[in-house]
């Protein structure tokens, strides 16, 4: 009977073994970079995405994020969602044409949504922020770049604006890319 335990105990460390590998083992690197969630949304509709911001410094706080809306798909309805603690400050510009948005004619697209931090709101470094955004109706295009500055309370600048190559390997800085 003793050694039937020592055979189930041993069968089932083993087995544990083979799970904790199998989920943790097969896990890609952890991405320490601004992201948008989620990756991919319905050309023509609207769609809710998220800025995912990492603080990557040790010594330092993320205070301000500025996300570059892509010139070559302007999107007529922008909107942010409060986060506790930030300020946001949206940029529009001119486009030609002008974007159809249920019939309306619109002349005017946001640009560039900044978010800054007051207080105490600032990323710490070991944590991430969410900054959500309701946009649409998207644009017909294939893929949206997001050219994004991320200020450290240091007065660093982490510049993720590197677009990806198709079939190249990923860029060092690369920008979030909404398909």
């Amino acid at each position: 009977m003793t050694r039937f335990r020592r055979t189930a105990t041993a069968a089932a460390a083993l087995a544990f073994t083979a799970v904790a590998t199998a989920v943790l083992g097969f896990a890609g690197p952890a991405s320490a970079h601004v992201t948008v969630n989620p990756k991919e949304a319905t050309q023509g509709g609207y769609a809710r995405v998220a800025f995912r911001v990492p603080n990557e410094s040790d010594t330092a706080s993320t205070t301000k994020l500025e996300v570059v809306l892509p010139e070559n798909a302007p999107i007529g309805s922008v909107s942010t969602i409060p986060v506790p603690g930030w300020t946001v400050a949206t940029e529009k510009r001119k486009v030609d044409p002008p974007i159809d948005v249920h019939g309306s004619q619109l002349t005017e697209a946001v640009s560039k949504i900044t978010w800054t931090a007051t207080g105490d709101a600032a990323v710490k470094p070991g944590q991430f922020q969410e900054f959500g955004v309701s946009m649409g109706p998207l644009p017909k295009v294939e893929s949206m770049v997001f050219k994004t500055l991320q200020t450290y309370s240091d007065g660093n600048i982490v510049r993720w604006i590197d677009e990806p190559q198709p079939g190249g390997e990923e860029p060092e800085k690369p920008a979030p890319v909404l398909t």
